[in-house]
């Protein structure tokens, strides 16, 4: 065990609130794990020795602000350091949706704290055992909200925190929440989110993990569908010292609908890991998933997707598909998509391609007298900008658009 692990293991025993019981099973489960090395499989080509023997300061009274996103209109939620700095009782919610923050008892937090997430992720249990704040939405049966609700988490110089994001979509209801995780200095944070959406309720989602250089992140966001749901999510990430996320989508009923894409994004010798599980566990189900990714001088990418489908979940349609493009020799990507079926009436298909720049295309611009940074460019934004057109909220879209093509730009002038 890591010396940050015992540390984590003795600051949880002192954690005292409403979730104390389930905090103390996953206590229980948290002893038991031993600390990940090369020989664990999820963890095979990442290495946690930049968090065995971390010694940071645990909370600040720093402040930050939302960005601003033209056309959002958003509802913000502003975590810095894992500390809520927003003051719910001022906002001004659209009806049929709640906003509570966890360290009050509901019902809705008690259905789905650590119910939606699976256990075997460590730093889910280490969140569960650690996070005392964080926020519960809830969304009314039928309610159909336009306003996004955006959850920004801002970590600053030196700090470790642990937040935790509660999401229940009631029946027939729609909804659209926006992760937002930033922070370039010496920090660590968890952050890990749990989705329920009900019976032919639809949930739009985004997680923009844009932390970056010193910042360690870690975290999650897992949904449970239930008949006939429809789940649209988009995942940019960039890489930093360690960034790693799980994702877990559970097809809970019947007729439901997932559609993942996912872009990450790599400055030189920079470090991203993205395992997706796709667990088709009920008829007619239907999952779409897209990976782009895009890796500079000596960073590491690592994407690990799963679909399982079991065996009673006939009538699948499900599509795994990831690309990278390496900036150069240097670069490195370990891609891994699986396919597990054990139902005899589906369709699946799974693929993945790692490439250089095309010279021809390139030598094609060059020859139309586009100067070649430029070029590059162009022809990097080119390779994501598919999946950026296939966002729904296209201020969101809008918004990401420049901030991608300047770290294109940053990335090919470090090459």
């Amino acid at each position: 065990m890591s010396q940050w692990l015992a540390h984590v293991i003795e600051r949880a025993a002192n954690v005292d609130d409403w979730l104390s019981p389930v905090r103390a099973n996953a206590l229980a489960e948290l002893k038991q794990k031993e600390w990940p090395g090369r020989r664990t499989e999820a963890w095979r080509y990442t290495s946690l020795h930049k968090v065995a023997d971390l010694n940071l300061q645990a909370g600040s009274q720093a402040s930050a602000e939302a960005p601003q996103v033209n056309g959002l209109n958003s509802i913000d939620l502003v975590f810095v350091d894992g500390r809520l700095t927003t003051d719910i009782a001022q906002l001004q919610l659209p009806a049929g949706i709640s906003i509570t923050a966890l360290d009050a008892k509901s019902e809705a937090a008690d259905a789905l704290f650590a119910k939606v997430k699976p256990a075997h992720h460590l730093f889910g249990l280490i969140n569960d055992v650690l996070a005392q704040q964080g926020i519960v939405i809830d969304v009314a049966e039928g309610s159909q909200v336009e306003q996004p609700i955006r959850i920004v988490n801002v970590a600053t110089d030196g700090v470790e925190s642990h937040q935790r994001t509660l999401v229940r979509v009631g029946k027939g209801a729609r909804a659209t929440i926006i992760e937002h995780g930033s922070g370039n200095e010496q920090s660590l944070n968890t952050v890990f989110a749990e989705y329920d959406i009900a019976d032919n309720a639809k949930l739009e989602h985004y997680r923009l993990a844009l932390q970056e250089d010193q910042a360690i992140h870690v975290g999650g966001s897992h949904f449970r569908l239930h008949n006939e749901s429809k789940l649209n999510s988009t995942l940019v990430g960039y890489g930093s010292q360690l960034t790693r996320l799980d994702v877990d989508i559970e097809h809970a009923g019947e007729h439901a609908f997932a559609k993942f894409n996912n872009i990450y994004l790599l400055a030189p010798h920079e470090h991203f890991d993205l395992h997706s599980t796709i667990e088709h566990a009920q008829p007619n189900g239907t999952t779409e998933e897209n990976a782009r990714g895009i890796i500079g001088d000596k960073a590491k990418a690592v994407f690990n997707g799963r679909i399982h489908i079991h065996r009673d979940a006939q009538k699948t349609l499900a599509e795994l598909n990831n690309r990278n493009l390496l900036l150069s020799r240097g670069a490195q990507i370990n891609t891994k998509p699986e396919l597990e079926i054990y139902a005899d009436d589906v369709q699946c298909a799974h693929g993945a391609t790692v490439a250089e720049i095309d010279e021809e295309a390139l030598y094609y611009m060059l020859t139309r007298g586009i100067d070649k940074q430029q070029a590059l460019v162009m022809l990097n934004f080119g390779f994501v900008q598919e999946l950026l057109f296939q966002m729904p909220n296209k201020a969101l879209a809008d918004w990401l658009q420049p901030i991608l093509r300047q770290r294109f730009e940053r990335m090919m002038e470090q090459k």
